[in-house]
């Protein structure tokens, strides 16, 4: 990963970040980490402090090949996801990414879409953790949609109607996702930044035809 920032306590990152539940969803994947646990329904009293200093990173490159690609180094690819504030000078970007939730479940079934918001890293009793906080997207159909052929996902959110995110460690990460908003009938504001579709529109295509790979993956 590529660091662009200073290293910060947890509650200090929280605040920079404007991310108030930062320091809880560190203890709780923590606790994850070392336990091999769901950590969500534990008493936060049982999760471990965070006492080091908190890396913040812009950029993490992930490595992948398709099904059909031969292997070894000529049929690998390697792409970089980006979580940050300022992107050419045009304003923010923060990458989708297919997330592995379940290796035995072909295709989406066994992957999930988030959104990197941001590329932490830290260290705990001398090991290292690299990680994400992201925003969760959700399957709106155990289908993909009949006319496209892609699946259909949605922003999941809290019963507050904010974002759901949780941190997760990068080893989930597969690749990068790339997301089309499922346009209506009204039309795309004309002030509208790139940057602001993923917080605009309410559904969104997963796009297999982005390349070979993602189309072998997402079956």
């Amino acid at each position: 990963m590529i660091t662009q920032d200073t290293k910060r306590t947890a509650a200090d990152l929280a605040i920079h970040l404007n991310q108030p539940q930062l320091p809880i969803l560190l203890r709780r994947f923590l606790y994850t980490q070392l336990q091999d646990a769901d950590a969500m329904d534990v008493p936060l009293s049982d999760c471990p402090n965070i006492s080091g200093k908190i890396s913040l990173h812009y950029s993490a490159a992930t490595t992948f090949y398709a099904p059909s690609d031969p292997s070894g180094l000529h049929g690998i690819y390697r792409e970089h996801i980006r979580a940050t504030p300022a992107w050419r000078n045009e304003g923010s970007r923060y990458d989708c990414a297919f997330i592995n939730r379940d290796p035995d479940q072909p295709g989406m079934r066994g992957l999930d879409i988030g959104r990197i918001l941001h590329l932490l890293s830290f260290t705990h009793n001398d090991k290292y953790f690299p990680c994400a906080l992201v925003h969760w997207f959700a399957l709106t159909a155990e289908e993909p949609d009949e006319d496209t052929g892609m699946w259909l996902v949605e922003p999941l959110m809290t019963a507050g109607n904010e974002r759901f995110v949780t941190i997760i460690h990068l080893d989930c990460v597969i690749r990068a996702a790339h997301l089309v908003p499922a346009y209506g009938e009204d039309f795309v504001p004309d002030d509208m930044q790139y940057s602001e579709s993923l917080d605009y529109f309410p559904l969104f295509y997963v796009n297999k035809f982005v390349d070979h790979h993602a189309f072998e993956t997402v079956v």
